[in-house]
């Protein structure tokens, strides 16, 4: 059985490839609605391109995420969450498609060896043990990726959430002084120094984008929590476009903003050390438990006459 499923399997794979090299698919339906609102929000407010590193990856890796990406975008499969962690991070969406297929196809290796050692040992030559162990490593090697990006940028993204309210506190500082709204973003953002933390850095590219390309600073600092997916930027977009003119409640909000991050901070942290308190406590009981078992195991023993 397991024979002609892996016939059946080669034979369907190139057959859907001939048919996808005879007949190229067109866009889909949602495709093409998500392309036609693409335009309609960029004719009403353009949006800044995020200057991403580059990567240093191979023209075969670069290749097979551009297709990749491609039969994402025909298929209308957003994975929003996974473009904003990787914006976050930095890295491409093409690489890591690219390397989420490479290593399932890594992972199918395991049915040759799987089955070379079961033929070394002399336990028979069956196929279903190795076929069904290369699918399960495959698929295992196909999720890895994303939850490495989704545990990296869940770290970078508290990091941000740090940044953001020492920015308001800038900010709010900034607003005291006399300062405009927008002079007091640019100045918040020009204290770090040239070579600011990454965070700020960040913040600072989103500002200064947004004189190139003809929006507000808040309406910069909105689309930044868009693609990274950190709704305190959105919410001070969003508080700073309803009350820009008002620097006096401007000022009040951002202060009471920052307080609320710094609160929110700190329950976290108290939560994380909670957390592993209890891992602490659980584990010195088990070191008990295992003490207590090693001193009574000679004892009872004696006493059941072993």
């Amino acid at each position: 059985m397991v024979e002609g499923a892996l016939a059946g399997a080669v034979l369907g794979l190139g057959l859907f490839v001939l048919l996808r090299a005879l007949f190229p698919a067109r866009p889909g339906l949602v495709a093409r609605l998500l392309a036609l609102d693409a335009v309609r929000e960029g004719a009403d407010a353009p949006r800044i391109q995020l200057l991403l590193p580059e990567e240093e990856v191979s023209a075969f890796r670069r290749n097979l995420g551009a297709r990749l990406a491609r039969l994402y975008g025909a298929r209308g499969w957003e994975v929003r969450s996974a473009k904003a962690d990787l914006a976050l991070l930095g890295r491409s969406f093409e690489a890591f498609l690219a390397t989420k297929v490479l290593l399932a196809a890594s992972g199918l290796l395991a049915f040759p060896l799987l089955l070379g050692w079961l033929v070394l040992m002399e336990w028979g030559t069956s196929l279903a043990v190795p076929f069904w162990a290369a699918l399960l490593v495959a698929a295992v090697f196909f999720f890895l990726p994303d939850l490495q990006v989704r545990k990296d940028a869940a770290a970078k993204r508290r990091d941000f959430r740090h940044v953001v309210g020492a920015f308001l506190d800038l900010v709010s500082m900034n607003l005291a002084g006399g300062r405009g709204v927008p002079e007091s973003l640019m100045m918040a953002v020009s204290v770090s120094g040239e070579q600011p933390n990454w965070a700020m850095g960040r913040i600072r590219d989103a500002l200064s984008g947004a004189r190139i390309v003809g929006i507000t600073p808040w309406q910069a600092l909105g689309q930044l929590g868009e693609e990274i997916n950190v709704d305190e930027l959105r919410d001070l977009s969003a508080a700073l476009g309803l009350v820009a003119d008002d620097g006096a409640k401007v000022r009040a909000s951002l202060t009471a903003r920052a307080a609320t991050l710094r609160r929110r901070e700190l329950a976290e942290i108290e939560g994380r050390a909670g957390e592993r308190s209890q891992s602490m406590l659980v584990a010195q009981l088990l070191l008990c438990a295992g003490f207590v078992i090693f001193l009574s195991f000679p004892a009872a023993m004696k006493m059941l006459g072993v």
